[in-house]
This record gives structure tokens, sequence and C-alpha cells, in this order.
């Protein structure tokens, strides 16, 4: 991607208000003309009990760092989260492709140390962000690394300042920078909701829910016999809000269907540390919640319940 690259100065954002709900941070430090955060105020989340509160990239570097964990099962992988937990507390994952190092996702704290760390690591080709409630600090990580970050057209509106960093995807599929990591369109929690796949793994953000019974493990019972996994359990949900429990419609998740089912996919990768699932099957998995959901919406004769892999 061709484009002028603008300057990195966090001297001169490390006082801009960031959200401490969500982590958006907004082109000014004037508590008078920020007095909400308009991700908060939308249905899908919520201000906390505490009340609407900002902090700074600058206090917020004082208290918390990131921390980069690789993944076990692929050396290509490294999670980033800040610790202690801030705001949302999804990760981010450095994804190394042979074109270069991809991005997915975004998390409020850039600091020195962390700009450090990623390129040491060979810096970044691109950023991909599943959602706005993601966006955070992104044109600073644009800027810092000097790279394109790509976000949804139809979610444009919920950023809070425009960059010449920021690609808008029009496409279903994009291949980001021709690294072999398509951008993948499925919408449902947002208008322009992103998954990434990439050699067969797709990183899902909340666009698809891990659930817990997804990640519990039934292949042994106490005394350490095998056994099989009860019936019925589901492995993702589908949800309009997450935090606020509202499920999308049945017609969302056949249309959300109609799209992911033209792609191979042997593990997933959710928004939150431990969200990681190995397994040959599920794709299959993806199409059992689906279903469940809809059963329990009570549309039991729609189409997508009659769907095979």
């Amino acid at each position: 991607m061709a484009f002028t690259p603008e300057p990195y100065d966090p001297s001169a954002v490390a006082d801009w208000l960031v959200c401490k709900a969500c982590g958006t941070q907004f082109p000014t430090p004037d508590r008078r003309v920020v007095k909400t955060c308009h991700i908060c105020d939308d249905p899908r989340q919520y201000v906390p009990p505490s009340g609407q509160e900002f902090t700074t990239l600058a206090e917020l570097q004082k208290t918390h760092r990131n921390e980069f964990t690789p993944y076990g099962p692929d050396p290509r992988l490294t999670c980033i989260a800040t610790a202690p937990r801030f705001a949302i507390g999804e990760r981010a994952f450095l994804i190394r492709t042979p074109k270069g190092n991809v991005l997915w996702d975004c998390i409020a704290l850039l600091d020195e140390e962390t700009v450090a760390r990623i390129n040491g690591l060979g810096g970044l080709r691109a950023m991909v962000i599943s959602h706005p409630h993601y966006y955070t600090t992104h044109v600073q990580w644009a800027r810092a690394f000097r790279c394109p970050v790509y976000i949804a057209a139809e979610d444009n509106s919920w950023t809070t300042m425009d960059s010449a960093h920021q690609v808008l995807l029009t496409a279903t599929e994009t291949d980001v920078e021709g690294s072999g990591a398509l951008a993948i369109k499925l919408g449902g929690h947002f208008r322009g909701s992103l998954v990434l796949l990439f050699d067969g793994r797709l990183f899902i953000a909340d666009t698809l829910v891990t659930t817990p019974a997804g990640l519990g493990q039934w292949h042994v019972d106490a005394t350490g016999a095998a056994r099989e996994k009860p019936a019925g359990l589901n492995t993702f949900s589908f949800l309009w809000s997450i935090p606020n429990a509202i499920p999308l419609s049945v017609d969302e998740l056949a249309r959300m269907w109609a799209i992911l089912k033209a792609y191979g996919f042997k593990a997933t990768h959710g928004a939150f540390a431990g969200m990681d699932i190995e397994d040959g099957r599920v794709k299959q998995r993806v199409l059992d919640s689906m279903q469940i959901q809809t059963r329990y919406m009570g549309h039991g004769q729609h189409v997508l319940v009659s769907e095979t892999l």
C-alpha cells in the first residue's frame, strides 16, 4: 500500500483522553470537551457503576506494561496483553507471515518498550482490527510502525480521528498486504466485524464468542477414564452485545455462515487469554454452535439447522 506515513510524536498525544472502560482514545486532553464515550454509550457496551472516567497514555504508562507471550503450539504467534488488565482487557496477536508481521487487533497501551520489542521482532507490515471496541489507540500504533491499519468501511464512523494509515475495507475478503493473512468480513457484532484467517488459524476476537463449554475438557472423567463429550454443548455464541448478552438474529447467523463456510480452519483464537481451540473439527463446532443457538431461539425449522459440512 502506498501512503505517506504520518509523524509519530508520543509526547504530543501523551495527554489525550483514553476511556477507562473501553480504551478508546480521543484527540484532545480537554475533559470539558470529552465528557462521555460514544463507544460506551452504545447499547453493545456500557458505562461502569463507577461512572464515565478517562485516563491518558502518560498516566497508563506509569502503572501498566504490555506482556508478550509466545503461543506454544505455533511459534509464529505472540500474544500481547496489558497487565494489570485495562479497559476491556483484550489481547493482540503478532503474526509472523512470510511477507512480514501482521498485528491482529489492538490494545490501548503503547509505550517505548512495546515499540522496541515489536521492532526487535521485525516491526509491523500491517494491522487489522476486528471491530470498534478495539480501535483504541490504533492511529498511534500505525504511526509508530509506519504501517497501514485495516478496518471495515462500515465501521469507520466509530473512529475518533481520521488517518492516512487507515485502510477502509469494502470487500468481503482482503489479502492483507499480500501476506496470505485474509481479513474476512462476517458482520454480526458490528456491521463490519472482521475475522482473520492465516494458515488454517482463524482469529475471531468476539465476532464468534468462545464459550466455557467450548474450552472444557471432557475427554477423561475424574478417575482418568476416557469419555465422550456430552451432546448439545456449544463452543461459540453469537452476540450483538457481548457484555449485555443480546443475541444476533437467526437470519444474521445464517448470513455469517454463508460466508464462513467457504474457508477451512483447524484452530480459533478468541479475544482473551486462554480462548484458543486447537481442533481439526472446530469448523464443525462453529456450525453446531450456530444450530444450537438457532434451535434455542425457537427456530428449529430454519434453513440453517439443515446445513452440513
